[in-house]
């Protein structure tokens, strides 16, 4: 099958890359003149593992291939999809559907025939419909179908999800485009993967429902690790015992200093602004966005105290990562790009070392001093702290960097180490949610027996 897909951002590309090695016929468009050269060069605008490699044999085999030439793009298309940037708009958090709705009015201009056009972007309820009537009200006589295909790619794993997902959701009301979109994924019959079929509002809204349910798993766990440092208890064996409940899972009860990226803060909010704009607000989901960012301002205290007396002042803070997550380069809503300001705003110079975020992160993170090598950048330091969870970092030698730090204090935002295993290196170790048994505050306790009374 012929597809175009409009917008090579990291939905767009990773799609367009993956139905090509599926064996279809894909073309992707963008207007950005030089990220398009860059592509054909071979030269990969994002990180994402293993997806160099699957561009450049695809590209050789002619099943890939870009352009800026839209109209050319959508000749004789069977299917085009619309995955364009739909980021929350300044001042109110709605989702911005400029940039779907220009795809939508290009495409009526430039198909010559029947083809799907598809809403690959995260876009709210109501959506769809509205691509149908700026692409009837352009060319009346053209018969196209809209459907919707929300993507579920996690960044650094995209590729894996594309090939192997959960499922698919498809949300169409007519059996032509329906047999078309089957035929997209029909690779993934061999996998037995579930495909469902909704209308184009129960697909839109599947999106936002996932996203708010994890940035709310994790926003629960974030909450419970405060009160397991309150009351002694340890918050990675409290996230085991309620994740082996098959009802709840073990997936996204990680504690850390708040969710980022490109999806969960700006879904959350668009979330909320369409139950408000429906009548039916979305309290669990409000509290959500308004405790993810506290929390990322409360890392900033907690690193502060965790400082020789309690001050960053004229200190120098070693940062490892700055990107919300390994495996990318992604710096969108990251958790750094409050803690670094606010630490900086308290006084401390920030070292800083990132595999891959570097570049993005200079742009957004200024009068940091970055270094090639995360040894470097801790050296003379007087607090380390583990931001983002890079393989990089999972096995650092303790002895070489106690000998490197002014101070020997690590505050581990990912608890990527073992406090018992810390005790022994002479360091202070500062983790989330790993209370000392024993050690909860009489305040906190004189609380629980009242409520338990």
């Amino acid at each position: 099958m012929r597809v175009a897909m409009i917008g090579t951002g990291y939905v767009g590309l990773v799609s367009g890359t993956c139905f090509s090695e599926f064996g279809h016929d894909v073309v992707c468009v963008d207007q950005d003149a030089a990220k398009i050269e860059r592509l054909k060069c071979g030269e990969i605008p994002i990180y994402e593992p293993g997806l160099e490699a699957l561009v450049a044999s695809n590209a050789k085999a002619g099943r890939l291939s870009f352009t800026t030439d839209l109209q050319q793009a959508l000749h004789d298309v069977d299917a085009v999809f619309i995955a364009v940037g739909t980021p929350s708009r300044r001042g109110d958090g709605y989702a911005d559907l400029t940039y779907v709705y220009q795809a939508a009015e290009q495409i009526a201009q430039s198909v010559n025939d029947y083809c799907v056009v598809v809403t690959k972007s995260t876009v709210p309820v109501g959506t769809g419909r509205r691509v149908q009537e700026i692409i009837t009200n352009i060319r009346p006589e053209m018969a196209l179908d809209v459907a919707s295909n929300p993507e579920f790619l996690r960044e650094g794993s995209a590729i894996e999800d594309f090939m192997r997902p959960d499922r698919v959701v498809i949300g169409t009301e007519n059996d032509r485009a329906r047999q078309l979109m089957s035929s997209l994924y029909r690779p993934l019959f061999l996998n037995e993967t579930p495909i469902l079929y909704t209308s184009l509002e129960s697909a839109e809204l599947t999106k936002y429902a996932a996203n708010a349910f994890l940035a709310t798993k994790i926003t629960f766990i974030n909450e419970i690790a405060d009160l397991c440092e309150a009351v002694g208890a340890n918050v990675q064996d409290v996230a085991r015992g309620i994740g082996l409940d098959g009802r709840i899972g073990k997936k996204f009860l990680n504690a850390g200093p708040g969710y980022g990226g490109s999806c969960f803060p700006k879904d959350t909010l668009a979330l909320v602004r369409t139950a408000e704009e429906a009548g039916t607000p979305l309290r669990i989901v409000e509290a959500v966005v308004d405790v993810n960012e506290r929390r990322k301002r409360s890392m900033v205290r907690k690193i502060t105290h965790a400082a020789s007396g309690g001050s960053v002042r004229d200190k120098v803070v070693a940062v490892l990562g700055v990107t919300f997550k390994p495996n990318t380069d992604d710096m969108r809503d990251a958790p750094s790009l409050v803690i670094i300001p606010g630490l900086q705003a308290a006084g401390a110079v920030v070292h800083a070392h990132d595999p891959a975020g570097r570049h993005e992160a200079e742009k957004l993170l200024p009068d940091v001093v970055w270094f090639d090598d995360p040894y470097q950048a801790m050296e003379g330091a007087d607090v380390l702290v583990l931001m983002t969870e890079w393989n990089a970092y999972r096995a650092l030698n303790m002895a070489k960097i106690k000998k490197l730090l002014k101070d020997p204090v690590i505050v581990d935002l990912r608890n990527v180490y073992k406090p018992h295993e810390m005790i022994d290196t002479g360091i202070t170790y500062v983790s989330i949610g790993r209370g000392e048994p024993g050690m909860a505050q009489p305040s906190t306790l004189e609380k629980l027996e009242k409520q338990e009374a």
